[in-house]
Parts: structure tokens; sequence; C-alpha cells
């Protein structure tokens, strides 16, 4: 409750007794801890278990979180022990190297931290007060649960989500202690369970005494065994496991997880992208899955895409419906390769001849504008190497996103430095929508707008001031720029190293 409030509040109900002031009080109390460098590490070592989200003023998926989060704080505080949510404002100057301790790359970004900060987990619980009271109870409590019946194991298991089961003779030995440490260390990706007695377990043999580790999931096999238990082999078997062959993205919410996964592995992503309701819809779906089984454990993984669910991804990738049918293939490093209007008998040969290395790499990019002619330069992803790299000129560029209201207020003032440099044929200011264009990864943009400066002799800048005023802006370039005596000390000098 802010202070203005509060005084109104006393001046209206000044009359009320005691207990109402003091219950008022209690409901201005906030439960969610504000954190900064200056105290974080001190606050987390002591707890063995804090929530801590990184956000920005500005971002709108924050300011939706903030009010969801606080009321599961308020609930979270009455357990005993009771569960710590925090907050960190990571756009500020001073936590901004907290930020890149923890590898926040976007916002909000939650991050689960275990015994004092040593052990640092992902959020990937929902972002509604409900569901964030009820994935953090278990990820507050142990990291396996013990199965002692049918029952038990049902309700663990479930039909719509992956469970790892390990069975073991005795709840001791090298076995056991490698399941637990494993389970602590992939509670955030997925439910454990350990039991004595096979027959709980819904599917499966219900014969063996273990150690056995038992996949259940929805979808492909159901379930898989493995007896292997080595820390890393188990690791991995349980990461190939939970992939579907084919992940299907569509409208069901039961399958966000799997597609959430999907975007968040290590292998090159292939995605077909189709009108799930056309009468060949069927026949891409076969077709696909016999690449998929095909080149399963070859560093690609496939999904297949619904139009009606896909619109956030054709504008992330710059496609059009009109080439539908396509599948486009996105690489570790960012590349892109794209076979739009596919057939389905396309699939197998084209994706063999990108193995081979024949496809060439697709770039997301507006149209380079056939006027540009405003102070500030349009530039887009086809224009991007022939109006900086090659340019020979100093380039202030501005990557920016059109909904971004900082963005909005820093245009004018773009335009005020661009018209101050004019004449100055060195010196080019240009813009560039990173919502509409790849982003090339030499350019780190966490956020909007980002500002970088390449010189003339191709030095990249990054201008990180806080102060964005023409003033300062003009102040960078002049100091930064390369004078046209020292473009050519450059190429001289380049000249002789040749």
């Amino acid at each position: 409750m802010t202070s203005s409030r509060v005084l109104l509040c006393f001046s209206l109900l000044v009359a009320l007794c005691f207990t109402a002031i003091h219950a008022d009080e209690a409901d201005s109390k906030e439960f969610v801890l504000t954190l900064d460098s200056s105290n974080f590490s001190d606050t987390i070592s002591k707890h063995d278990f804090v929530v801590v989200e990184f956000y920005a003023p500005w971002c709108g998926h924050c300011k939706k979180l903030a009010p969801e989060y606080e009321k599961a704080a308020s609930i979270l505080s009455s357990l005993d022990p009771p569960v710590i949510l925090a907050k960190v404002d990571a756009n500020e100057e001073a936590n901004k190297g907290l930020a890149t301790d923890y590898d926040v790359k976007g916002f909000p970004t939650i991050k689960i931290l275990r015994d004092g900060g040593k052990i640092i987990q992902e959020y990937k619980g929902p972002r509604e007060a409900d569901g964030i009271v009820s994935y953090l109870k278990k990820q507050s409590g142990p990291a396996s649960v013990e199965l002692k019946s049918a029952d038990d194991a049902t309700t663990l298991v479930g039909e719509k989500k992956i469970v790892v089961v390990g069975v073991f003779e005795k709840f001791s030995g090298d076995e056991y202690e490698k399941f637990l440490s494993l389970a602590q260390k992939l509670r955030s990706d997925y439910e454990f369970g350990h039991t004595l007695d096979a027959k709980h377990l819904p599917r499966g043999d219900s014969s063996v005494t273990g150690p056995v580790v038992r996949l259940f999931k929805p979808f492909d096999e159901l379930f898989v065994d493995f007896k292997e238990f080595n820390a890393e082999a188990l690791e991995k078997f349980i990461e190939e496991s939970s992939l579907p062959v084919v992940t299907e993205f569509n409208n069901d919410p039961d399958n966000h997880p799997f597609v959430i996964k999907f975007f968040n592995g290590q292998n090159d992503k292939a995605m077909l992208f189709l009108n799930f309701s056309s009468d060949a819809a069927d026949a891409f779906k076969s077709k696909y899955r016999e690449v998929a089984e095909k080149y399963k454990g070859e560093g690609i993984s496939f999904l297949v895409g619904d139009l009606e669910a896909s619109q956030g991804a054709f504008q992330y990738f710059g496609l059009k419906e009109d080439q539908v049918p396509l599948i486009i293939i996105q690489t570790n490093d960012g590349q892109k390769f794209l076979k739009p209007h596919l057939e389905p008998d396309h699939i197998s040969v084209w994706v063999r001849e990108y193995k081979d290395g024949k496809v060439p790499a697709y770039k997301k990019s507006e149209p380079i504008p056939e006027k540009n002619d405003e102070p500030v330069k349009v530039i887009v992803a086809e224009s991007l190497e022939d109006m900086v790299s090659k340019s020979g000129k100093n380039v202030l560029l501005e990557f920016y996103a059109p909904w971004c209201g900082h963005c909005k207020k820093l245009a004018p003032i773009l335009d005020e430095v661009a018209v101050r440099f004019e004449k100055d044929p060195e010196v080019l200011i240009g813009k560039y929508d990173a919502t509409a264009n790849d982003v090339p990864t030499e350019f780190d943009v966490k956020y909007y707008p980002t500002l970088y400066f390449k010189t003339a002799s191709g030095k990249l800048l990054s201008y990180d001031e806080d102060d964005r005023s023409k003033e300062s802006l003009i102040a960078f370039i002049e100091k930064n720029k390369d004078k046209a005596e020292t473009k050519t000390e450059n190429q001289e000098s380049s000249k002789d190293e040749l």
C-alpha cells in the first residue's frame, strides 16, 4: 500500500478502533523480500530454500506477475518452515552484476536457490498464485517421495506428466544415494518417487526387485526402464526418454511442458508447421514421424505445430501462412534453414540434404526500404552488413521493439543526434527492429533499446550509460569515432600486413 493511500485511509477512518487499524497494517505488509547487491548474498546464505524473481520495472510480464507473486508469498509465509520469495530489480545498475551471475537473459527470470545459494535451479512452474504455491510446496519438500502403496504411485504418476521412480531392495547403498542425488539435481524438471515394491507401480514388470529406474511418460511407449546407475548415463537417459519422438504443438495445455522442453533442449530443432484440420495432415505427420525415428539420437529434435497455435512462432521466425506446409530447422548457433510449400515426400529428402550441408541458411529480414531518407536510417537483416560492417562509417545502431516504451521515448532523441551528424559523411545513426529481423550473435541484445557503436575500423562498443540524452550520445560518438586519418592509418596497416 502506498504512503499516500495510508494517509488517506487514516484521515477517513480516524474514529475506528485500534483493532481495525491493526488489521489494515497487516493487510499492507509486503511478503516478497526486496533484495539488491548490498544484501543479496547475506540473505541467501542464511536460508536453505529461497525463490528469487529478477525483474525490470518496465516489463509488462513482470507487472502481470507481481500481484500473483505477492499473493503466493503471503500464503507460503505461513508454512512451517516458511517458503521465502524475493525479488531483485535487475534493471538497476547496481544489480546488473547479479543478473549476469545468475544468467538472467529476459524478464521475469525466476531462480530457486538451495543450500544457501550453492544450488541454483530454474523455476519452471506456473505464473499464477495457486500454481506457484502448489509448485513450490513440492519443490521445498523432499526431492523424491516414498511410494508405499498403489494409491501413492497412481497419485504421483498420473497420466499427463513425466515421473521418474526408483525401485530398490532397500533404501540405502550406492545406487539409492545416486538416485536421490540426481532427484535433487533435476527436481525442478521432473517428479521423483522411490519404492521397495514394483507391484505398486501402474505400468511395467511388477516382479523386478531393483535397483532399476522406471520413467513414466504420457506418450510413445508410456514407460521405459534403465538399470545403469552411473550418474551421467542416468541423467542422459532421463533427458532423452522424456522428450517425445515428435513433440506436438497445439492449443492443448498438457502439451506445453513438452514444447518448452523441446525449445530448451540442446539439439538442432526441426519444426514442421501445417494445418492440423487439412486432409493431408495425417500423411504429413506419418512421414515426419518416420524421419524423426530415423534421426533419433543424431542431434535433431522434432516438433509438429498446428498453424492455429503457432502464430507466435511464425512471428519469431518471420514466416508467412501462405508458406504452409513448411519445415524450418534452427541450430544452436541461431542459424535457420527453411523449406516452404512442403509435400509429405519432400521431408526425408530435405532433412538428408540439411544433414549433408546442402541447404542454404535462411535469414529473417524485413524488406530493404526503397526510400531511406529520414535522419535515422532503417537497417534490416539484409542490409546490416552493407550499412554497418562494410560501410566504412562510424555507426550508432539502436536495437528496438515497436512496442517498447523506452524505445519510443528514445526515438526523438536519436532523431536529434542524427540531425547533428547529418553533414558528417563518417557517421551514420541507424535503427534495427530486433523483433522483425534476426540479430547477429555479435550483438548481445537482452533488452530494448540496446545501443551499439561500430567504428569505421570495425571496433564494436556497447553503449551502457543510463544517460541517453542527446548530449551524452553525441559526446560518446565524438569520443569513440574513427577520424578520417585514423581510418586511413588502419587501412595502410592492413596493406602492410598483406
